[in-house]
């Protein structure tokens, strides 16, 4: 049976350069080999844990249409290591080395790739594994589609969500676009924090069905239709694309050498 591994491949890659430059006395030359043969050895495993057929590590691509909808878009993010920028496909490398394609879109982000191939693999019936701690990718969760954070070595199941965050999964767009995400930028509705979201979403199910009610809190009502602009935006922002156009077909992202 088929089963597809889709790697946040940056998402993989920064956290064990971050790891690597806490190593005392390593230049950045020896901090790249050893980066580069931890992503080698941890897609090793990640091709061993999940026994995949298929597999492919996905980069970002520069300015996704994020930007171009919403200027301060991750406006306060550090920015990529210089070093690690200027080495980055030799550590990509890493994955090519197990027969894992790296894939550089030239706009999308790796989020909306990932997310178009898991939300098609899906419909065709094809179990599809999602490396990553990108709590953007929850919302995807379904029986052909699993989470899995190679860090805490643990799936991100619907009951971690419902843990994490007191809803379900349907709900966290909305949950989002009220909130906002401030890792990303994303402004949310003034003066609607966590309780606030939670309260509305487990009372009403959806924002829209919360303005369209009659005994929504004046007090909440007014801040969600003062700022409802922010809260259209701040959904589109945080939901994943899931018709970005491919081009390749999953046959080619077959590994040649199954482990």
């Amino acid at each position: 049976m088929a089963h597809l591994l889709l790697i946040d491949a940056l998402n993989l890659i920064r956290r064990i350069y971050a790891v690597d430059c806490e190593q005392p006395g390593l230049t950045d030359e020896q901090i790249i080999t050893s980066c580069h043969h931890r992503v080698k050895n941890a897609t090793r495993k990640l091709l061993k844990t999940t026994e995949a057929t298929h597999a492919i590590a996905v980069f970002d691509g520069d300015r996704s249409w994020r930007y171009h909808l919403y200027a301060d878009y991750k406006a306060n993010r550090k920015p990529m290591p210089t070093a690690l920028k200027d080495n980055l496909e030799h550590v990509a490398q890493g994955f090519n080395e197990n027969g894992v394609k790296s894939y550089f879109p030239q706009q999308d982000e790796a989020d909306d790739v990932i997310a178009t191939l898991a939300y098609k693999s899906a419909q065709h019936c094809v179990q599809t594994t999602i490396i990553s701690t990108d709590k953007g990718f929850l919302p995807l969760l379904q029986e052909q589609v699993k989470v899995f954070d190679y860090f805490k070595q643990q799936y991100l199941n619907e009951e971690h969500v419902t843990t994490k965050f007191s809803i379900t999964k349907e709900k966290l767009h909305d949950y989002w676009g009220l909130m906002g995400d401030k890792t990303n930028d994303i402004p949310g509705v003034k003066g609607i924090g966590k309780k606030t979201a939670l309260e509305v979403l487990e009372q009403y199910g959806s924002v829209e069905n919360a303005v369209q009610s009659t005994d929504l809190k004046d007090s909440i009502r007014k801040k969600i239709e003062a700022d409802i602009d922010n809260f259209v935006l701040s959904k589109a922002l945080v939901a994943l694309r899931t018709d970005i156009e491919m081009g390749f077909k999953l046959s080619q992202l077959r590994l040649t050498q199954l482990r």
